[in-house]
């Protein structure tokens, strides 16, 4: 298995907010443009996606409350977790230090294909949520995510 680990970013929001937003699949629906959402099923603890011909089924496998979650694979072209980890800032209660570990059991081709991308979009959708939180628009997020200016978490 290959492990891919993001940066570490703060999150403005609690470690139970951002748990909170991440524990229940049915939640990334909320966030999908409506020309995807005929392409992904979900309910609490499963996510299915169909994407160019793949079917692809995650599942979350641990829940540990408002520290961490493990999403895993249940049909996928390739065998992953990711530990989604939300870390108390001591000093902020009101802050939260959020980073993901990928595992992935990649063969060389997929490898070569994605290898290298996989850390660099990790990093992206830490940083993403961590502006969000800051109330940034990342770049290709949809404003109705907001709400008052907002990030809905």
């Amino acid at each position: 298995m290959a492990e891919y680990k993001s940066k570490h970013a703060i999150v403005s929001r609690s470690p139970y907010e951002v748990y909170m937003s991440f524990v229940d699949m049915r939640n990334f629906m909320a966030y999908l443009p409506e020309e995807h959402k005929d392409k992904v099923t979900a309910d609490f603890d499963n996510l299915n996606i169909s994407v160019q011909g793949f079917n692809i089924g995650i599942t979350v496998s641990d829940r540990r409350p408002y520290s961490k979650i493990t999403y895993s694979d249940r049909e996928a072209p390739f065998h992953f977790s990711a530990n989604l980890c939300f870390d108390a800032v001591s000093s902020e209660p009101s802050k939260t230090e959020f980073y993901i570990e990928l595992d992935a059991e990649l063969n060389f081709m997929m490898k070569m294909m994605i290898g290298g991308k996989l850390k660099d979009a990790l990093d992206k959708m830490v940083q993403g949520i961590a502006d969000m939180s800051e109330g940034k628009m990342p770049e290709g997020v949809d404003p109705s995510m907001f709400q008052n200016g907002n990030f809905k978490m």
